[in-house]
């Protein structure tokens, strides 16, 4: 049974708010944060036959001081993960968490972030991260990837954690929508918090009655839940809402598909998540 949370930790300025929220997340549920550091693949010393252009002998004892630095840079990345770890651990025990595990992994984040031997109930991952190009209009690659493979909701933290006491659920009847609108119900995360249910016009009576149901689940729940119909296009509108009441959390569905690749991000998801400064909890 998945009953923990995983936040994927790493050098980035968005570590501290990923901490933060998974402590946050972690004092509401009750459930335990394991934080995930990956370091990326070794890279083997160059095989290539050097013998053709230094002296004889000297190619070995090359090859020899390649595999010992390769080894040094090792030690020293794994000492930096652990650090890392350590600094991770304290603030999410001080922004709420009860039990937080550490993990250091080598090789593919994915795999071991969403693996089945994973086995998180959410995972917790900056917007961007360590390596991403601030200039880019574009999420980072790993959440990317992190969206796509993972079977469980995503929070996505924004630079800075701030107290959450409103969430706007954009919601369009689909499927995610409604997987969202469940989770909300049912999740102790969710225990007094405000709850605005948005949706943008026009909305044919499908969608209406769909919205209205939603409004009665959350509130057959103990919900504080509205529902608010939106003009203008589904992205800007929702990032003028989210301005003006000054909710504190999306909820939303990673909804959309593309013909040349196979993205679980929509391109109004990613816009959202692009231009808000908000944190955004995403489900498939």
């Amino acid at each position: 049974m998945n009953d923990k949370i995983i936040a994927l930790v790493d050098g980035s300025v968005y570590a501290a708010s990923v901490c933060e929220h998974a402590g946050w997340l972690a004092a509401r549920s009750g459930m335990p944060v394991e934080l995930l550091h990956v370091l990326g693949r070794r890279s083997p010393a160059p095989s290539q036959d050097l013998s053709g252009t230094i002296r004889l002998g000297a190619r070995s004892a090359l090859l020899d001081e390649l595999a010992s630095l390769d080894e040094q840079r090792a030690r020293l990345a794994n000492a930096q993960g652990r650090a890392l770890l350590e600094d991770a651990r304290n603030l999410t025990l001080g922004a709420g968490a009860a039990r937080v595990e550490t993990r250091l992994e080598q090789g593919d984040l994915i795999a071991h972030a969403t693996g089945k031997a994973a086995g998180p109930a959410l995972i917790v991952i900056g917007k961007r991260g360590e390596a991403a190009d601030f200039a880019a209009d574009h999420p980072g690659s790993n959440l990317e990837r992190v969206v796509r493979a993972a079977k469980v909701p995503v929070l996505v933290a924004a630079r800075a954690f701030r107290p959450i006491a409103s969430v706007m659920l954009a919601f369009d009847g689909g499927a995610s929508a409604m997987k969202a609108v469940d989770h909300v119900a049912s999740s102790p995360v969710f225990d007094g918090l405000r709850i605005e249910v948005a949706m943008a016009a026009p909305v044919n009576r499908e969608a209406q009655v769909q919205l209205e149901e939603a409004i009665l689940r959350l509130r057959a729940a103990g919900r504080d839940a509205r529902a608010e119909l939106l003009d203008g296009s589904a992205d800007s509108a929702l990032i003028a809402r989210i301005e003006q009441q000054d909710h504190d959390l999306l909820v939303m569905g990673a909804y959309g598909h593309s013909r040349i690749r196979r993205l679980i991000i929509g391109s109004v998801t990613t816009r959202m998540l692009i231009d808000s400064r908000r944190s955004v909890l995403l489900f498939r």
